[in-house]
């Protein structure tokens, strides 16, 4: 076997020589190398080929401490673009390599080519205090022909930023531009403003450390730092934290397409041998570097906040005392009328003691049987004409009802001494609690009360003790499941929006994307994480002003529960029926409305928009439903179906926001929704109630159209709610049409100004209806009325100055920033935060004291409307 080896070896041998012999007759001839020393502000004139390499040796001297830049541009004089030229340079510790035609691609990739291009050379660190440093630019290609090109290298002396020195240059997508700034001794955040005069070509503005090479084209300018595109102006908060060298680039970059800023869309070839149309994208800009706010300044707005909204405590324990002095001094004064005690005077007033009776009580604000002196006893004991008037009219409008507690002469005269209107010469009836167990599903399924109802509720003219007739601790429990309900939902609700936008704001810092957020850069000052803390902290109002008004209910509460314990006759048969369950709703949506305020306003946008308004839905729908409820404790809506609505609400709200935009099919099924839910609404609160939907309902309006318009033309039984309904149908049917013809982008907002204007015009109604009744207005909510109408005011200016909006690209929102116009740290949105919750705060403080002129007043002589 050795010897066979051996006889080969030679054959393999020639084998293998042959082989080396056919690779060395086909490698290619060796390049051409020009090198050539270079200078710089010298243009460099030659032309390339697939045999020919051009290399350009630059140096210079540099010092630490001085930093300026070089910049390379280059024009090829060639549109091949299947053989581009390549440019190579080399530093000391970094590659910067481009080939020319330059591509870059914009939506759908689409490309653009650029011949003429410009960068700009980072200067590596140096620890020497003097070095001279080497760099190399390296032109090839592979195309067979020449291909001519120019060369330049120029000094960039004015590398460096200055604080509140405005910087102007021009910059295209093929010749970006980056500029350093370094952190003065004592400033450790500084806010970059872009700004200009042309809205177009759409630019990005990024932030990047001290690292080369530096990402400053189209294609990769998003991948470090931060950055966000620009109009006409853009800001960015940077931090001196953040940059272990203390000093940042601030890169600005032309893009190839003006879709991402909101621009439109260029037309673009179909074959591919037709170039795209570029036109002009020069774009001249300014750069300025402002100090942002010191610590101290954040502390002080922090404790102005603080300060501003524990002054509203302080004014409510103040005039709270006053107001139990006052309480005080007219308890001394009916002592020393009615010869009692201080102890003894909620017994003095009752009806046992006045009329020197004992009663069997019968439920809050109802006409049991059970009741010793029955409501027939009470019309016994009248006039035929009296009598009347109390089964079936409220006072009369053409003559003054005296109003008062007490149907004897004492009562009258203990009215009047406490500041009340003396009453009709009715017998007092005492109101005391059964101790079974009452709900209210049984009470009203009982069949002689379901009759009764129908009597009392289709009357002509109603009392609030007609609506008041239910047992009290049925209508505490019906009530207090608002407070119940809101609270599980706002816990619910709240856990994943909270989760949901430290996930955005984490999506913020790490990516280094400020296009996800739609703050008003030029007053957002970071804390921590946070990107905007200012918007936040002012949602504090909110919170602090929705638990101060939870604190007055509470005390209300306990005080109006003590008055039932001892038998004060006001509590028990005079004013409006106290019932604190919405209110407690009220207040615990006024402190969600700030908490999730807030949340949205951790990264502002179209898709957490939503939790901003949520609550405001409800703020709305419950001041609704207490301002009905005062004059209709007994048909007032349920929390579950009261919820339910504004569930529906929301709902809308979600579909209008993601597929309401210009949708007109959208837009026909909720303007038809609208209309019916009014028409709706309107029969109930019309009927009291006292109506059916089911498959009759047609005939029935036909019945009633022919008996009432064309048989014999009569006007409506109940004048004064036709009144409202009309108004309010007329205003409702507007918006449907003006939403349906115009269709606004901000839905959100749209379904809220619908639920204010029904609260404004019932509000209004209310007003105007308790001033025909003769009832009056006292000093303490006249003031609030005026003052909420004023801050309300304010706020609104405030609101509608539109520092941002996420219904434009965040590019066009940016046109709308502002600077900060409170403490150098709040902007218009944060006054509206202070003033809107001031406003409701105050709005709720109305809707609690508006009808206390009545506090001394029977319920029989209080009107329904």
């Amino acid at each position: 076997m050795a010897m066979i080896m051996i006889k080969c070896l030679p054959a393999l041998l020639t084998v293998v020589l042959l082989a080396a012999g056919t690779v060395a007759h086909f490698e290619p001839t060796s390049k051409q190398v020009v090198q050539k020393t270079a200078e710089f502000n010298v243009i460099y004139s030659d032309f390339v080929n697939s045999e020919l390499l051009h290399i350009y040796a630059f140096n210079r001297t540099v010092t630490r401490n001085r930093t300026e830049g070089i910049r390379v541009s280059v024009i090829v004089n060639s549109t091949k673009n299947e053989t581009p030229v390549l440019f190579v340079v080399r530093q000391l510790q970094a590659v910067v390599s481009f080939p020319i035609p330059l591509v870059l691609r914009g939506l759908y990739q689409r490309k653009h080519f650029y011949l003429d291009v410009s960068r700009t050379l980072c200067q590596p660190e140096t620890k020497l205090l003097t070095e001279t440093q080497y760099f190399y630019m390296d032109v090839s290609t592979l195309s067979n022909s020449n291909i001519s090109f120019q060369l330049q290298a120029q000094r960039v002396e004015k590398f460096l930023l200055h604080t509140n020195e405005p910087f102007n240059f021009t910059a295209t997508p093929s010749q970006p531009q980056y500029y350093e700034y370094i952190f003065p001794e004592g400033i450790n955040s500084v806010i970059v403003k872009v700004t200009s005069p042309l809205a177009f070509p759409c630019t990005v503005i990024s932030i990047q450390d001290i690292l080369c090479p530096v990402y400053d084209l189209d294609n990769n300018v998003e991948f470090i730092g931060m950055y966000q595109t620009m109009t006409e102006k853009a800001a960015i908060t940077v931090q001196k934290k953040d940059f272990p060298r203390s000093s940042f680039f601030v890169v600005v970059v032309v893009k190839t397409e003006d879709e991402a800023c909101g621009g439109r869309l260029h037309y673009y070839p179909i074959t591919p041998e037709e170039q795209p149309i570029q036109g002009n994208r020069s774009k001249l800009l300014t750069v300025t570097v402002t100090p942002a706010i010191s610590s101290e300044l954040y502390v002080g707005s922090v404790l102005f906040c603080l300060g501003v909204f524990l002054s509203f405590y302080l004014l409510t324990f103040v005039i709270s005392c006053i107001e139990q002095w006052r309480q005080q001094k007219k308890g001394g004064l009916l002592t020393a009328v009615i010869g009692t005690s201080p102890d003894e005077k909620g017994k003095a007033v009752t009806p046992d003691s006045v009329l020197g009776s004992s009663f069997e009580g019968y439920s809050y604000g109802s006409l049991g049987n059970s009741s010793n002196f029955s409501s027939e006893a009470i019309t016994d004991s009248m006039t035929s004409g009296e009598a009347a008037i109390a089964e079936y009219n409220c006072p009369s409008r053409d003559r003054p009802a005296q109003r008062g507690i007490g149907g004897t002469p004492n009562c009258n005269f203990i009215v009047q001494i406490l500041g009340g209107r003396p009453m009709e010469n009715v017998t007092c009836r005492p109101r005391h609690d059964s101790q079974s167990s009452v709900e209210e599903d049984e009470y009203d399924t009982l069949a002689d009360i379901d009759s009764d109802k129908n009597v009392i509720r289709t009357k002509k003219y109603l009392c609030v003790s007609d609506l008041s007739r239910k047992d009290k601790r049925v209508l505490n429990k019906k009530y207090q499941i608002y407070f119940w309900n809101i609270s599980t939902i706002a816990v619910f609700y709240a856990l994943p929006v909270v989760q949901l936008v430290i996930t955005y704001q984490t999506v913020v810092n790490v990516t280094g994307n400020q296009d996800i957020c739609y703050y008003n850069f030029l007053c957002a000052h970071p804390l921590g994480a946070l990107s905007a803390f200012n918007n936040i902290l002012s949602n504090l109002g909110y919170v602090m002003l929705g638990l101060l008004f939870l604190l007055i209910i509470l005390q209300k509460d306990i005080t109006h529960r003590r008055a039932l314990i001892r038998s004060d006759y006001y509590a028990l048969e005079c004013g409006i029926p106290k019932h604190f369950g919405l209110f407690y709703a009220m207040g615990t949506a006024l402190m969600m409305e700030g908490l999730l305020s807030a949340c949205y306003h951790v990264c502002p946008n179209y898709t957490n928009f939503q939790f901003d308004t949520s609550f405001m839905y409800m703020i709305a729908g419950l001041c609704m439903l207490k301002l009905y409820q005062k004059r209709h404790p007994d048909i007032n809506a349920s929390a579950y179906t009261a919820y339910a609505s504004l569930a529906a609400v929301i709902f809308f709200s979600v579909l209008g926001v993601v597929f309401g935009k210009d949708n007109l099919v959208f837009w026909i099924v909720f303007s038809i929704i609208h209309v019916v839910a009014t028409l709706l609404l309107s029969t109930q609160l019309y009927y009291m109630g006292r109506w059916k939907l089911d498959t009759g309902i047609f005939r029935r309006i036909i019945y009633v159209v022919y008996t009432d318009c064309i048989r014999q033309c009569s006007g409506p039984t109940y004048v004064d709610r036709m009144v409202l309904l009309v108004m309010g149908n007329i205003v409702n049917w507007s918006l449907a049409t003006y939403g349906l013809i115009m269709r606004p982008s901000d839905f959100a907002s749209y379904l809220l100004a619908i639920g204010i204007c029904n609260l404004l015009l019932y509000f209004a109604f209310y007003i105007i209806m308790k001033l025909r009744s003769g009832e009056r207005v006292k000093f303490i909510p006249l003031m609030c009325i005026l003052f909420t109408a004023v801050v309300w005011g304010f706020a609104l200016f405030f609101f509608f100055q539109g520092l941002s909006t996420w219904q434009k690209t965040p590019a066009e929102s940016r046109e709308h920033n502002r600077d900060c116009i409170l403490l150098d740290f709040f902007d218009h949105h944060d006054v509206w935060h202070f003033l809107s919750s001031t406003a409701l705060f105050g709005s709720f403080l109305i809707l609690l004291t508006l009808d206390n002129d009545l506090d001394t007043v029977q319920r029989d002589k209080i009107c329904v409307f």
